[in-house]
């Protein structure tokens, strides 16, 4: 019987390099998409899926998305007094419903390591692994359905999408047999391999239900020639050890972590907005484009 999951996890101690200089005094993950720091996405994926506990993975600098997530009695104060109730009620509805732990990751020592110190706070219980970049716009909300299949198999899932194959060697991916509804048992991982290298064209993506035997997977797997443990090789060294599944979400998924990726994003959520979307889209129109919604770019 699956252990309920209360718990995600959030790396957020990168330097955001690609995003120089609007991230050389702010955090990468608290660029906005419209009106929310992109985090704050994945955070409310979180609580849709049930999980109130938040432990953030953090770094010097990186103050601020605590911050974000804290009630500020101030602001709280001001608008209420203004009587700018939905304002209020907004900065109010994630905050007062997550319980938010940090730990800092000294040295950039890859995503294996950033899961693995935070061991302590998770336990001996699964929990969710959540990558910011990755914002992902699904009906039911892309950790409801892992959080089913996870319920169904037993076992430790990884979110994977097909990749184009001059995107491939940016991923983790997977062989696998498929099981049906987008469900497959993992037969072997392979961290960015050449696209002629690739057992399957099943990308690894930023959502992860995992199991507290990941922990000592981790420690066991050997820094990569970069120095930095790989979660995926993490996950291959476990799969000796128990099956393993992926899901292909069923969802319009964002990589935020390019600009372009980013530009992409802020139009699509944009054009979902109640108040933004006919002057953007007539905007748009104005500049030779043609804009529906529920297109992940332009």
């Amino acid at each position: 019987m699956s252990q309920r999951v209360r718990k995600a996890v959030f790396p957020a101690a990168g330097l955001g390099t690609r995003f120089l200089p609007a991230t050389k005094a702010q955090p990468k993950e608290m660029l906005p998409l419209v009106d929310k720091p992109t985090i704050q996405y994945g955070v409310e994926e979180a609580l849709a899926a049930g999980v109130s506990h938040m432990i953030l993975v953090t770094s010097r600098g990186k103050s601020a998305i605590e911050d974000h997530f804290d009630v500020n009695p101030e602001l709280e104060a001001m608008l209420g007094a203004r009587g700018q109730t939905d304002l209020l009620e907004e900065i109010r509805r994630v905050s007062g419903l997550i319980n938010l732990t940090s730990v800092r990751q000294g040295t950039p020592l890859g995503l294996g390591h950033a899961v693995l110190i935070t061991r302590d706070l998770v336990g001996d219980e699964p929990f969710a692994v959540v990558l910011c970049d990755d914002v992902i716009d699904a009906t039911p909300p892309a950790l409801v359905q892992m959080l089913d299949a996870f319920r169904r198999v037993d076992g430790p899932i990884i979110a994977v999408e097909q990749v184009p194959p001059e995107q491939i060697s940016s991923y983790g991916v997977i062989a696998a047999e498929p099981l049906g509804d987008g469900l497959y048992q993992i037969r072997d991982l392979v961290e960015k391999p050449r696209p002629e290298d690739a057992p399957s064209d099943l990308g690894i993506i930023g959502r992860y239900i995992l199991t507290p035997d990941i922990f000592p997977a981790l420690e066991a797997t050997s820094r990569d020639k970069s120095g930095e443990i790989q979660l995926t090789n993490g996950l291959k060294g476990l799969l000796g050890q128990r099956p393993l599944y992926g899901l292909a979400v069923d969802g319009v998924r964002h990589d935020t972590g390019n600009k372009l990726g980013f530009l992409k994003a802020i139009v699509y959520f944009a054009l979902e907005h109640p108040d933004l979307k006919a002057p953007l889209r007539q905007y748009l129109r104005t500049l030779g484009f043609e804009a529906g919604t529920k297109k992940p770019g332009l």
